[in-house]
């Protein structure tokens, strides 16, 4: 059987929205994110910081970097075929055998069963950008066949580290990481891919969502399971209710503003791209730091209250941070609407140091921040009407 040729498709097209197989594949990839999250609470509670920050940031970055490369290959070269779908399927099973090698990569330093599953990832995808190059004639062909051979050089790599001394992985995992953002700025120095506006910012919206979710239901369980055991209900209810603000807050803040007005080229597009590995995982870190509050408030964590307020309140205040760094600002009008976000972010900070409402607070300060953003785009626009009735008048 002869399948059509694998061609770009037009940045124009009208109605670019995210398949169902996209959707699926990011639902798969939650799994790794929940098992990134699952190790941060418990590196966090026994008061292993900085180890567990570290181990977290490392294996989030291979679960987002595998799920960020698929994305934009398919917002360009997605054709939805039977060889598409079966690569397509291959990844989602090498992010399931990755997500099996992360407590012992998060633990022990031990990234074999990771990198397995990463490579597994990694090969499918470079048979995409090898079919790509087949059906592409200049620039468009060198671009993909670059992308192909930086993709095998990287995962050389990946395999290389996994002989490397114990005490020297963490250092050259760095390098092998700086390897890894340099494949897209080099393949298209020359040629930019056919990646739609639209289709990447709800593709990236979509993957904000289906964290956010898993955050909530990381949090849900974790007040549930504190109920069934230590019947703290008038303990946990603020810190439920704090953290249910803090979620709710971060999904309005996110989509306050339409992200793809600002996705012209790979020169906004880039660092709009790569800055979302910090949004993802602070949103993910934001239900970790909850879980590690309520085995705080009950007792199970073996840490100072500030230490467990600031694994809400750091990922928390990161993520607002961010999002007016990314986008939000470009859309913002005047230094009031400018400063809600930031001022928000060093807030929710300082409610760190607020003792046992420290969660509460700080959903408090975030459902205020969209209170007042609102409140200011609205006075804004009213007053854009207000000017255009004097001046027809």
């Amino acid at each position: 059987m002869a399948y059509a040729p694998m061609t770009a498709r037009s940045r124009d097209e009208a109605h670019r929205t995210a398949t169902p197989l996209e959707l699926f594949f990011d639902l798969c990839f939650v799994v790794a994110v929940a098992q990134a999250g699952r190790q941060l609470v418990h590196a966090l509670a026994e008061g292993h910081v900085g180890a567990g920050i570290t181990g977290y940031l490392f294996v989030f970055f291979g679960l987002w970097w595998a799920w960020m490369n698929f994305t934009w290959f398919a917002s360009a070269y997605d054709i939805d075929d039977v060889p598409y779908r079966v690569a397509t399927l291959v990844q989602i099973a090498g992010v399931l055998v990755y997500s099996a090698g992360i407590p012992r990569a998060f633990n022990d330093n031990d990234w074999t069963v990771a990198v397995i599953g990463y490579v597994v990832m990694r090969l499918a995808l470079t048979a995409q950008w090898l079919r790509a190059a087949a059906g592409e004639t200049g620039a468009a062909r060198r671009c993909a066949l670059t992308y192909a051979a930086g993709l095998v050089l990287c995962q050389a790599g990946w395999v290389a580290l996994l002989w490397a001394p114990e005490g020297s992985r963490r250092w050259l995992f760095l390098v092998l990481v700086a390897a890894e953002l340099l494949v897209p700025v080099v393949a298209e120095r020359r040629h930019q891919t056919n990646w739609h506006p639209h289709h990447i910012a709800e593709r990236y919206g979509l993957f904000t969502v289906i964290v956010l979710g898993e955050t909530i239901a990381a949090s849900t369980v974790a007040v549930q399971s504190a109920i069934d055991e230590h019947e703290a209900l008038d303990v946990l209810l603020p810190i439920a209710a704090g953290g249910l603000l803090l979620v709710f807050a971060a999904w309005w803040i996110y989509f306050a503003v339409p992200a793809h007005d600002r996705l012209g080229s790979n020169r906004e597009a880039i660092p709009w791209g790569y800055g979302h590995y910090v949004i993802f995982a602070a949103a993910a870190a934001i239900g970790a730091g909850i879980e590690v509050v309520v085995e705080h408030a009950v007792g199970k964590a073996h840490i100072s209250t500030l230490s467990a307020n600031l694994s809400v309140s750091v990922p928390a205040a990161t993520f607002l941070a961010f999002v007016w760094l990314l986008h939000s600002r470009h859309f913002k009008r005047g230094p009031a609407q400018q400063a809600v976000l930031p001022t928000a972010a060093a807030a929710i900070l300082a409610c760190a140091w607020t003792g046992t409402y420290a969660v509460l607070w700080a959903g408090l300060v975030a459902a205020a921040a969209v209170a007042t953003g609102v409140t200011l785009v609205h006075r804004t626009r009213s007053e854009g009407v207000k000017r255009q009735e004097e001046v027809r008048s």
